[in-house]
């Protein structure tokens, strides 16, 4: 069954499948040479359905793994729209990006959207599981949460599992089967928070909050930092922070600082002029590299 999506001008799905490195953990699969994203999406009450999205002619085509009824279909559509971003507002950004000469590309190649799973709650435990470790840990740990707990599609391939999923499980679990060392605590008590509805991560997206007050009630959650908070909060539209690591200051080293090393205030200081969209623009000036034009 294929879905069609109008995309908007200023929409660019190379540019946002390979935002960041979310395209590479499960469920999300990505084929580089016919350029198509795949992931399982649940359905909550149908069967996962696995999606190919592609991009052609101004179109979004999703190919599902089964036939969907008109429910199950709107919501594959909603999912992919949330995913991809395609309803954001990126008319702000692109009019002081296109001022900018060096910057300038962000707006004509519809760089900008970062790519995002269907639920905070994935990307919240996606995002613990990239503090202090090499991403071949992160994988691993993520691979093995969706191997053991996510629901499978008519293909095989499985879900992201669930708050309720990951509740029913002891601690033992994620230290042995997970290998997530020190956040196998922190995983249990956070789906055992949000299944039990004692934390909606979900409402973070429509949060009234102002920034420094949403990132005080994100760091409620254990094994939420500073870097893992403002990189969630990219994933929720809001871009104040820089989330500085060790790759985004060796990159910044190298593409503006001539390969020396910098202090994070003066990273700060370099992108501090655009204001509540510092931290987009940090992060598209980092991956311009990612995709030859």
């Amino acid at each position: 069954m294929e879905l069609l999506i109008s995309i908007p001008r200023n929409f660019s799905f190379k540019r946002t499948a390979i935002s960041h490195g979310w395209y590479g953990l499960l469920p999300f699969d990505f084929d580089r040479d016919s350029w198509t994203l795949s992931r399982v999406l649940d359905l909550k009450d149908d069967k996962p359905v696995t999606v190919a999205i592609s991009a052609r002619k101004r179109q979004l085509h999703v190919n599902t793994s089964r036939h969907l009824s008109q429910k199950a279909a709107r919501q594959v559509l909603a999912d992919v729209r949330h995913m991809l971003r395609l309803d954001d507002d990126m008319s702000g950004f692109y009019g002081l990006m296109s001022r900018e000469d060096e910057f300038a590309w962000v707006a004509t190649q519809g760089a900008g959207r970062l790519l995002r799973s269907p639920t905070v709650f994935e990307d919240l435990v996606k995002m613990i599981c990239t503090t202090n470790c090499s991403w071949a840990l992160t994988e691993k740990m993520v691979t093995g949460l969706v191997q053991n707990l996510g629901r499978e599609s008519t293909d095989g391939r499985r879900t992201f599992p669930t708050p309720e999923a990951m509740a029913l499980m002891p601690q033992k679990f994620y230290t042995n089967e997970v290998r997530a060392g020190y956040r196998a605590p922190y995983f249990k008590e956070l789906a055992d928070r949000v299944a039990s509805g004692n934390l909606n991560v979900e409402q973070w997206l429509y949060s009234p909050l102002p920034t420094a007050d949403l990132i005080k009630e994100m760091r409620g959650v254990k094994g939420v930092g500073p870097y893992a908070a403002e990189n969630l909060l990219k994933l929720l539209g809001r871009y104040d922070g820089l989330a500085l690591d060790s790759w985004t200051r060796a990159k910044f080293f190298k593409v503006r600082n001539n390969g020396r090393k910098a202090s994070d205030k003066k990273i700060a200081r370099y992108y501090s002029r655009y204001k509540e969209w510092r931290g987009l623009v940090l992060w598209c000036d980092m991956t311009r590299d990612w995709l030859e034009v």
